[in-house]
């Protein structure tokens, strides 16, 4: 294992431990995560509604064109001109065809705008899930009991280490400085 695995490693156990000891931040982290993952999701379902809308115009295009045609047909039939008549039916067969393909497209494009839809519900419905708990955390924390002591440091007597909440605040900073530090000589 070369220096770097282990320091990779390394900062992922601290950064995995920083996480469980502060999960509102994994929370939060997790509700940025579904944020860009929404505004991607509706940037593509964007775009996918125009291309829609784009076919949808081309598709109208071409049914104009096979009805043009088709009054072409029948024109050149009663003219008695089956020199022009077969040509107008092989175009408006032509156009047939193109419209059929243009249509394959749209519906292939509405199951994927279908499908974006249903991504942006999941997304919405799970940024509530974790605006929920992040509310639910913070209530817990508004609600825990503050431990004596952490308002007045300049207190005399040094409370054992295991209960000092002005040493747990230090080691919380000094933690996040080294975390700090070490994203920023990896980075």
């Amino acid at each position: 294992m070369t220096v770097l695995d282990e320091l990779n490693r390394f900062l992922e156990d601290r950064l995995e431990e920083f996480l469980q000891n502060n999960p509102h931040l994994e929370l939060q982290a997790l509700e940025e995560q579904l944020k860009e993952q929404q505004i991607n999701t509706q940037r593509s379902l964007s775009q996918l509604q125009l291309q829609e809308q784009q076919i949808q115009n081309q598709i109208l295009d071409t049914a104009r064109e096979v009805e043009l045609w088709h009054k072409r047909v029948r024109k050149a039939q009663a003219a008695g001109r089956p020199d022009l008549a077969q040509p107008a039916q092989n175009r408006e067969a032509a156009l047939f065809c193109q419209g059929n393909q243009l249509w394959g497209q749209m519906q292939g494009i509405q199951k994927q705008i279908q499908t974006l839809q249903g991504v942006l519900q999941d997304l919405s419905d799970r940024q509530g899930e974790v605006r929920a708990k992040l509310r639910e955390m913070k209530t817990a924390q508004q609600q825990a009991p503050t431990p004596s002591g952490v308002s007045d440091w300049s207190s005399s007597a040094v409370p054992p280490k295991g209960l000092d909440p002005l040493d747990a605040v230090f080691q919380q900073w000094e933690t996040d400085l080294e975390l700090a530090e070490l994203k920023r000589q990896i980075f």
